[in-house]
């Protein structure tokens, strides 16, 4: 789009400049004539004809032209061409050198837009000696080299913590804004909108107790347990001492439990024999 705006603004101004053109040899024309001013109106309308004469002129002479097989016109085109609209030109030499007439200026060269330069980034390498000197040169090393753009991780703890600080209070707040829009609200002002600080209702259960009376499935998770247990049962970090002392008292329960084991092998060993006993 900005490319065409931009054609269409140099053809409006290369018409207005051929026009201001016509219109000031319109204007020596009347001078010489002997006006002293002209309406604007009836000067618009004689430049009107004269770029009418003149491209009707022009597309008899490029006719003429290609008839011919020539690509540029020359001056005989020209003359064919007035000649084919009626117009005589004997004595147009004459009307050329009369005295009284005024040479127009031609118009100033208006200066061109100077185009910035681009930009280069780095140093252009030169090609290697295998590649052809017909061929392109290359472009600037940053169009084609592996240059990261990434950034490093922030590793220091004060922003760490800082930045997930930041995130759990935007958090909250976008919760509580959510609960705050969608669910009920109080108000600490009557007012006719009540958005101004609204509190987030509360719904109590009704009666309070009812949830302690309902029974429930209690849910064991022996994996924790387990763990639990391991850690309070756990001898790593106790002294020496204590240590010692653990682990004699786990020799002599494991000793009492042997004796406890074989005394009661005993008494299963004694009980069938005792109405042997009996009989003798």
């Amino acid at each position: 789009m900005a490319t065409v705006s931009e054609n269409v603004e140099k053809v409006e101004c290369g018409l207005d400049a051929r026009r201001r053109v016509l219109n000031l040899a319109v204007s020596t024309v009347l001078l010489e004539t002997g006006f002293d001013s002209a309406d604007k109106m009836s000067l618009e309308t004689l430049t009107e004809i004269l770029q009418c004469f003149f491209t009707e002129i022009g597309n008899s002479a490029r006719g003429f032209c290609e008839l011919s097989g020539r690509v540029e016109p020359v001056l005989n085109d020209i003359v064919m061409g007035l000649m084919n609209m009626g117009i005589s030109i004997q004595g147009i030499e004459q009307y050329a050198a009369r005295p009284n007439r005024h040479v127009i200026q031609p118009p100033q060269q208006a200066t061109a837009p100077r185009t910035p330069a681009m930009l280069s980034a780095g140093a252009k390498a030169k090609p290697a000696p295998h590649i052809p000197f017909h061929l392109p040169p290359l472009p600037d090393p940053h169009a084609y080299i592996r240059t990261p753009t990434h950034k490093q991780p922030v590793t220091e703890y004060e922003a760490i913590r800082e930045k997930a600080a930041t995130q759990k209070r935007d958090i909250e707040r976008a919760l509580t804004k959510f609960l705050a829009k969608t669910s009920e609200t109080h108000n600490l002002f009557n007012t006719e909108d009540n958005q101004v600080y609204p509190l987030i209702a509360c719904k109590p259960t009704f009666p309070a107790y009812l949830p302690c009376l309902l029974p429930t499935d209690q849910v064991f998770d022996f994996d924790e347990l387990e763990y639990h247990f391991q850690v309070a049962n756990r001898t790593e970090d106790m002294p020496t001492e204590k240590k010692d002392q653990s682990d004699n008292e786990g020799d002599n329960g494991g000793d009492n439990d042997n004796a406890n084991n074989s005394q009661s092998e005993n008494q299963d060993n004694a009980a069938p024999s005792s109405p042997e006993r009996s009989k003798t």
